[in-house]
């Protein structure tokens, strides 16, 4: 669900793509409404929502996440991995280095990194996936745009026909009764110990994985080939050339995407899940590509260069702020900590998730304007040099 393109060091210090850091900021905080789900309630990660908060305002929260936000901040993370890897790809190239040890590297501690995640902390965890497609994208970096665009459309029409002929052969039982009680005792493992929170993890682990084989690797995949598209083209080192465009990704996005979003939202509680599941795989990058032509042009305003300062910091350290999410809801919610997860409603949930995320852009702004980088990217970037990088704060900025 990432943060992984904020991680990825450089051969050479270049101009950073302000908006790229911003769009990276707004992602970390729809994956974060996401996410805060699972760590809140046992029951999110079986598909069914507890029993025991079912009153209008928060059935209202639980649409607005599915509707706006489910499915969707992914996508826009992976095409920003994407994005960044062409700007890594130049930097090296402009610095005479080769690109291939440092970046295999980073991915290997990408990996390490995502385990860790997923077993300590978050069992929905996308960096150990991003680290295999990683891969893929370098044995990809040579194909031409066409080709990147129609193995783009390709991934995600398999997954669209995949998800749509299951629900044709596949039934899905209409009751939720075993779902319902696999949630009661996922959460009352979250409300245990770290030896119970990492054995529900693991736990959820199969799940996790085939849900990632299925859907979320393919689509990431798919959103890094656009990246790599829209890298070489710069289309978010925008001088007001790509407007155009940008205003017609609005006027497809939003319609189509948010129709998706509706099917989806629909159909996620019926026997029709898989056929909802089809839908939003295909309309869901629609929608996240409006929302980022919707901020890039917004940007270009005087509030919305104020919105773009504020949202920066926390996208230049975007790794370290995912890790830190799981951690703060780890100590929020589960047994290690608090102990909260079943007590909070929905509504409430969504309200924490607007604090922490508020939290982090403060604390961003506070430790770049003494650092060069994140803790985390900061550790990510010497192993991949195998080098220890100068840590005080430089007035001039790298890549995205």
């Amino acid at each position: 669900m990432t943060a992984a393109a904020a991680a990825s060091p450089t051969a050479e210090p270049a101009p950073r793509v302000h908006q790229a850091d911003a769009l990276r900021g707004f992602a970390l905080f729809g994956i974060l409404v996401v996410n805060i789900g699972y760590f809140a309630s046992g029951y999110t990660a079986h598909g069914v929502s507890d029993p025991a908060f079912g009153g209008p305002v928060d059935q209202a929260a639980e649409t607005v996440v599915s509707l706006l936000f489910s499915m969707k901040f992914y996508l826009l993370f992976s095409f920003l991995f994407g994005y960044s890897f062409t700007l890594q790809t130049a930097s090296a190239q402009r610095a005479g280095r080769r690109l291939g040890p440092r970046h295999l590297r980073r991915l290997a501690g990408l990996f390490v990194l995502g385990a860790a995640h997923a077993v300590l902390l978050y069992h929905g965890d996308i960096l150990a996936t991003y680290a295999v497609l990683g891969l893929l994208l370098y044995l990809l970096r040579g194909v031409s745009n066409r080709t990147a665009l129609v193995l783009a459309a390709c991934l995600i029409g398999w997954v669209v026909l995949l998800f749509a002929a299951l629900a044709a052969v596949v039934p899905v039982e209409g009751g939720d009764g075993a779902a319902l009680r696999a949630g009661q005792e996922t959460a009352q493992a979250l409300a245990g110990g770290p030896g119970s929170v990492i054995a529900a993890h693991l736990d959820l682990l199969p799940g996790m994985v085939l849900a990632l084989v299925l859907q979320q690797a393919p689509t990431a995949m798919a959103m890094f080939l656009l990246g790599l598209v829209a890298g070489r083209m710069r289309l978010l080192a925008d001088d007001g050339t790509h407007a155009v465009r940008l205003r017609r990704v609005q006027w497809v996005g939003f319609p189509l995407g948010l129709a998706g979003a509706v099917c989806y939202v629909l159909l996620d509680s019926t026997s029709h899940v898989l056929a909802g599941l089809a839908v939003s795989t295909l309309t869901a990058p629609l929608l996240s590509a409006a929302y980022a032509a919707t901020l890039l042009r917004f940007f270009r305003t005087g509030p919305g260069h104020r919105l773009q300062g504020a949202l920066a910091p926390a996208g230049r350290m975007a790794l370290t702020n995912y890790l830190a999410q799981s951690l703060v809801c780890v100590l929020l919610f589960t047994g290690v900590g608090a102990g909260l997860v079943g007590s909070v409603s929905p509504a409430l949930t969504l309200a924490v998730a607007v604090a922490v995320f508020g939290c982090q852009l403060l604390v961003s702004r506070w430790w770049l304007a003494r650092h060069r980088y994140g803790p985390t990217e900061w550790a990510l970037r010497a192993f991949s040099y195998l080098e220890l990088p100068g840590r005080a704060a430089r007035s001039t900025g790298e890549r995205a």
